[in-house]
């Protein structure tokens, strides 16, 4: 078979929605790997299309698109194709593509994920692949962070596209189906992970494929409406890392609305009586994995409410099970950290990037349960028709690739799971970042008092500085302190949402302060004046503890990108819930006497030792749950042909 058969789109030979359903072919050894992309650059960077007229070097492109078609994605045929593809997007955008962004285009058509820094342009980069493949015919996807980066990356790359005689669509949350499935006919289709999971799933429904739907509403659904997706060719994902890893557990459910009066009253009983049950002794909480457990003597307090109660309620099974969901409700889930509370609704908080997850809801009853402890209305309860995990769905791309600045840590976890090997994309230019050491606070107070003192006297330099927290509620805490010492700041978090990539792009101004939560803003660049640039750049404070430093490092990267000036520290508290969690209440005390310490270093080990431990744990819960996930597919489907 040529290679050129082997190309992965819709057709004769791939059926019309190609997915895969079997493992990863072996990549090739990274040193076999790297000089093959290297050797791909200096070819590229030899070709010069810069005398051909506009007419000439689209002939070109015509004539380079009927190759890669016969011949497929062949050395010399790519070469050539991300050669005439620099030449448009010079052209076009006025951008010419550096060494280094051709080297990560060239990863990202061998399945690869590239580590590129920040800054370094994984945008560009990405549609230098995204373009040699759709020239193949391939139809690609390419997946960014929100709504916003998919119209901004779609409308301003579109140029280059159309010069190359490619389409451009773009999908986002407002669209209905026909403008959807508009979208994803185009060539190049720019899309966030959430938007194309749906879609998949709910073409998954009309298709009548497992993907967790349930059997009887197949065919109600199949004349309601039919598929948008072509199916899954290729992707190109941008902060791969934040999909495939730290949202990798998180399920997504199709679902509809069904009024149901009668467990509303469940609900409400079950929080009724959870908030009279004495912690140890009625019930146990397992923080980290954030469940609550009856004892004998909770047990028996539930039963005897059973008395007189609805017949829900006399079950054993559903009365327990929405007693823990109500003590998960009243005790581990907290407003502000994973939750807003805006005009009457409950808005869940996405854990990886602080902001709020749009259409996102737990599941069980649990929403039910916080609008009732926050005394907004409950929403009707859902019926789930269909579900699946970013691992689940991804792995089913035929040819998968992605960027980030932060890959490297988790390539173990990434080649297990999704089969993909990490390449390390080389800098630019050097880099200029200054990395101060790590301090660790006895107390988040005595933290606090730190931080707004280093903003007020930095950003008196002249510097930029911007301030990573936790949680929404710390950033309010943090922003009640500087309005205290009179310190101008901008606050950016999922409660002040609006207008967040021009926040975070004039957060490079001199003398501006800003406050964001976890990663707030990723995918916007932060360009620093030359007055910041000439006084040292950028100062990033990073006051969070992240059980990975891979996403410490998302944050940290915001400075000194491109090789200019920057400088980082981060701040640690031995209040901090995930160091408190994995330790021995023992070496707690020791570390919530860190200042007096000696070495300091010794604190900090302790601290970073505490975050290993549940980061070892996060990565094993989402490697359990693969292998469950896994495991489920290989049985036969009930009520398929031969189960």
């Amino acid at each position: 078979m040529s290679t050129a058969a082997r190309l992965p789109l819709p057709g004769a030979l791939w059926g019309s929605y190609p997915e895969r359903r079997g493992s990863r072919r072996e990549p090739a050894p990274w040193a076999v790997a790297a000089r093959r992309y290297r050797k791909v650059a200096e070819r590229v960077e030899r070709l010069d299309f810069r005398g051909l007229a506009d007419a000439e070097l689209a002939a070109h492109a015509a004539q380079l698109r009927q190759r890669l078609v016969r011949e497929g994605l062949a050395e010399h045929t790519m070469a050539q194709a991300l050669g005439i593809v620099s030449e448009v997007a010079a052209r076009e955008l006025g951008q010419r593509p550096h060494r280094v962004q051709i080297f990560a285009a060239r990863a990202l058509l061998d399945d690869r994920l590239a580590e590129m820094a920040t800054g370094e342009g994984k945008t560009l980069a990405a549609a230098l692949a995204a373009a040699t493949a759709a020239l193949a015919r391939i139809p690609v996807h390419l997946i960014t962070v929100n709504d916003y980066l998919a119209r901004r990356d779609g409308e301003s790359l579109r140029p280059l596209y159309a010069r190359l005689g490619l389409s451009t669509g773009i999908v986002t949350q407002e669209m209905d189906p026909g403008a959807r499935r508009a979208a994803y006919a185009s060539d190049v289709t720019y899309c966030t992970a959430k938007e194309l999971v749906f879609d998949y799933l709910r073409d998954s429904m009309v298709r009548g494929r497992d993907a967790g739907a349930l059997p009887e509403r197949v065919s109600h659904l199949r004349t309601q409406r039919s598929v948008v997706l072509r199916g899954l060719c290729m992707a190109i994902i941008d902060e791969a890392d934040s999909v495939l890893i730290d949202e990798a557990r998180v399920p997504f459910i199709l679902s509809r609305a069904r009024r149901d009066d009668a467990a509303r009253e469940h609900y409400g009983r079950a929080l009724a009586l959870a908030a009279a049950l004495a912690p140890q002794r009625d019930f146990l909480l397992d923080r980290e994995g954030r469940a609550a457990t009856l004892t004998r003597a909770g047990q028996d307090k539930a039963e005897r409410h059973a008395q007189g109660a609805d017949a829900l309620w006399n079950v054993r099974r559903y009365r327990e099970e929405a007693l823990c969901l109500a003590l998960c409700a009243l005790h581990l889930f907290h407003r502000d950290r994973d939750y807003l509370v805006r005009a009457d609704r409950v808005e869940v908080i996405d854990a990886t990037t602080g902001r709020v997850a749009a259409g996102r809801a737990w599941s069980r009853g649990l929403q039910q349960l916080i609008e009732l402890k926050e005394g907004c209305s409950p929403s009707p309860a859902i019926d789930s028709a269909a579900q699946i995990t970013y691992q689940r769905f991804f792995s089913r791309y035929l040819r998968l690739s992605g960027m980030s600045g932060t890959l490297f840590e988790g390539r173990g976890e990434l080649l297990h799971v999704y089969g993909l090997r990490v390449a390390r994309v080389p800098l630019r230019t050097p880099g200029r970042r200054a990395v101060l050491p790590t301090r660790v606070f006895a107390s988040a107070a005595a933290r606090w008092a730190y931080v707004v003192a280093r903003a007020r006297e930095l950003g008196a330099s002249g510097r930029a500085v911007l301030i990573g927290t936790d949680t929404v509620a710390e950033s309010q805490e943090l922003s009640a302190l500087l309005h205290r010492a009179d310190v101008a700041h901008a606050v950016l978090n999922a409660r002040h949402d609006q207008g967040e990539a021009q926040v975070v792009a004039l957060a490079g101004a001199s003398g501006r302060i800003t406050v964001a939560t976890s990663m707030a803003g990723r995918g916007t660049d932060i360009a620093i004046d030359p007055r910041v640039a000439a006084r040292g750049g950028l100062h990033v404070i990073l006051c969070q503890a992240n059980a990975s430093a891979r996403i410490d490092q998302q944050f940290l990267g915001r400075c000194a990108r491109r090789g200019e000036p920057g400088s980082c520290e981060t701040l640690l508290s031995a209040e901090a819930e995930a160091v408190r969690g994995c330790l021995p209440p023992r070496v707690v005390s020791l570390l919530r006497r860190g200042a007096e310490l000696r070495p300091r270093s010794l604190a900090r080990a302790l601290a970073r030792f505490a975050l290993a431990l549940e980061g070892r744990r996060q990565t094993n819960m989402r490697r359990a749950l693969w292998k469950q996930t896994r495991d489920l597919e290989r049985q036969p489907i009930v009520g398929a042909p031969g189960a």
